[in-house]
C-alpha cells in the first residue's frame, strides 16, 4: 500500500479541506483527483522542526483544493446554510484546542436552534480534521444572541 492509499484510508477518502469525497481512481491530472497534503505551510513546518515539535500527519486533498491552498495557511469554510456571526477560523481554533485544550468561542448565532445546528456541524467537521481531538460544546445566551463554545 502506497503513502496516498494510507493517507486516503486514514481520512476515509474525504478531502480534509472541502470535506467532499475523493475518488482514488480518478486520473491524476483531474482537479478532483487525490493528493497528499500537509496542514502546514513550509515555513511553519520548518519552524516546528526547529522547535523539535511533532508535525501533524499528512492529509488527503483534492488536487484542486491542494493547489488552491498553495503556500497559504489552509482555510476550512463555514457552510452557507449556517447562520453565524463573527465565525472563528476553524483551523486556528482546532490547532489551539489540540495544543492547549481548554475552550474556544467559535461563533455567535441569533437563535438557540441555529447555535445547536452550528455546534453539531462544528463537532462533526472537526472530528474529521483532527480525529484524536475529543470535543464537547456549550451554548450560552449573551445579549440576545447565543455563543457557540467548543471544549477539548
Amino acid at each position: 500500500m502506497g503513502h496516498l492509499d494510507e493517507v486516503g484510508e486514514a481520512d476515509g477518502w474525504r478531502c480534509w479541506l472541502c470535506d467532499e469525497p475523493v475518488d482514488r481512481d480518478m486520473a491524476t491530472n483531474d482537479p478532483r483527483s487525490a493528493t497528499v497534503d500537509s496542514r502546514l505551510t513550509k515555513a511553519r513546518a520548518k519552524k516546528l522542526k526547529q522547535d523539535k515539535s511533532a508535525l501533524p500527519p499528512d492529509r488527503l486533498a483534492h488536487k484542486s483544493c491542494n493547489t488552491g491552498k498553495g503556500t497559504s495557511d489552509p482555510v476550512v469554510k463555514w457552510p452557507d446554510h449556517l447562520i453565524v456571526v463573527d465565525p472563528a477560523s476553524i483551523i486556528a481554533a482546532t490547532d489551539r484546542l489540540e495544543r492547549k485544550g481548554g475552550r474556544e468561542t467559535m461563533a455567535r448565532c441569533p437563535t438557540k436552534a441555529d447555535a445547536e445546528e452550528t455546534a453539531a456541524w462544528l463537532i462533526d467537521r472537526i472530528s474529521r480534521l483532527s480525529p484524536n481531538l475529543s470535543l464537547t460544546h456549550q451554548i450560552t445566551s449573551s445579549g440576545g444572541q447565543y455563543l457557540v463554545v467548543l471544549k477539548a
